[in-house]
């Protein structure tokens, strides 16, 4: 069975422009994962040839410090009743303080509001509405496609500076598609590789204390021809191996609005992608992903699809987690 919806630019003619709010309100806050039919899924599921695993999720703690300042390592206790008996827990566990998926209620735009038009204030009194047990209570799977940005501009003689905030535009994505061979046919799940934790991790400590005075990556443009490639190819999710899919920190943007103050605290999301991406599109987001070993896996056979598996945390009212990913070749 195939469905319809509609172009990015009838998208446009919604309420706010580029919103799915009314699209998909039958079915509550799944937003993009709409897009992974049953048949999508099955499909899916035939690119298994080898049988080989690769996880997609970095440890717990691997990033600490946490290269905003903003997220503590988590403190692992373990603790026994009897001596041949362990169980244990974690104390301040930040759930996106590693590879991680966002929920819809995560980020939202003071125009519109978070998904479905929702107010800081509903978002509160109602955190299941847009928790991400939307997506955990049932996990995702569909066609993964690894999207690899730093393998791709190194063959061209123009590799990616992995400490600065370069722009992949919608023309490059298409671009390294076709570098690597591989078509887009609808619910993909869009992994992007830039190389940006791969250099993070293996830097010392003294070079990552200074460098996160400084942080930068490359990433997805803040330009609506980003959002229009993202719908127009009917993306699931999207994830990415640095801080926030998009580039970092916003060199140009088509998102900023002049008139709204930075907020008291914490970052600035005016002008970031991430705004139109989840509070009005509903587009499943990962960041910190591990795809070093995805990625050379792929570079060895030439193949860039498989099937992806996904499972956040049952965690009702969630902004964030784990997303104890694999993919399966």
């Amino acid at each position: 069975m195939t469905t319809e919806w509609p172009s990015w630019d009838e998208l446009q003619a919604e309420a706010p422009p580029g919103s799915t709010w009314r699209i998909w309100s039958e079915t509550g806050a799944s937003g993009t994962a709409n897009f992974l039919t049953p048949e999508r899924v099955a499909a899916a599921a035939s690119l298994v040839r080898t049988g080989r695993v690769i996880g997609l999720d970095y440890a717990i703690n691997a990033f600490d410090p946490f290269p905003s300042g903003l997220r503590h390592a988590a403190q692992h206790h373990v603790f026994e009743n009897n001596p041949y008996h362990r169980d244990d827990y974690l104390d301040s566990f930040y759930l996106q303080s590693t590879s991680q998926v966002d929920a819809l209620r995560h980020i939202g735009d003071p125009r519109t509001g978070f998904y479905g038009g929702r107010s800081p204030e509903q978002n509160d009194a109602d955190p299941e509405a847009l928790g991400i047990q939307v997506w955990g209570s049932t996990g995702l799977a569909g066609r993964g496609v690894l999207v690899d940005a730093g393998r791709y501009f190194a063959a061209q003689g123009r590799p990616l500076d992995l400490e600065l905030s370069t722009s992949i535009t919608a023309d490059d994505l298409d671009a390294i598609l076709e570098w690597e061979g591989v078509r887009l046919r609808g619910g993909e799940l869009l992994i992007l590789r830039t190389g940006w934790a791969e250099n993070y991790l293996a830097m010392t400590p003294e070079y990552r204390a200074e460098f996160n005075r400084r942080n930068a990556s490359p990433g997805l443009a803040q330009r609506e021809e980003t959002l229009r490639w993202l719908w127009e190819h009917e993306i699931a999710m999207v994830a990415a191996d640095n801080p926030g899919v998009e580039a970092d920190p916003i060199v140009t943007t088509e998102f900023r609005d002049p008139d709204q103050p930075p907020p008291a605290r914490g970052f600035d999301h005016n002008g970031m992608l991430h705004r139109p991406l989840i509070s009005l599109m509903g587009m499943i987001v990962g960041e910190y992903w591990k795809l070093d070993e995805l990625g050379a896996d792929c570079a060895a056979d030439g193949v860039y699809e498989f099937l992806l598996t996904c499972k956040p945390l049952n965690l009702r009212g969630g902004a964030g987690s784990p997303p104890n990913a694999m993919a399966i070749k």
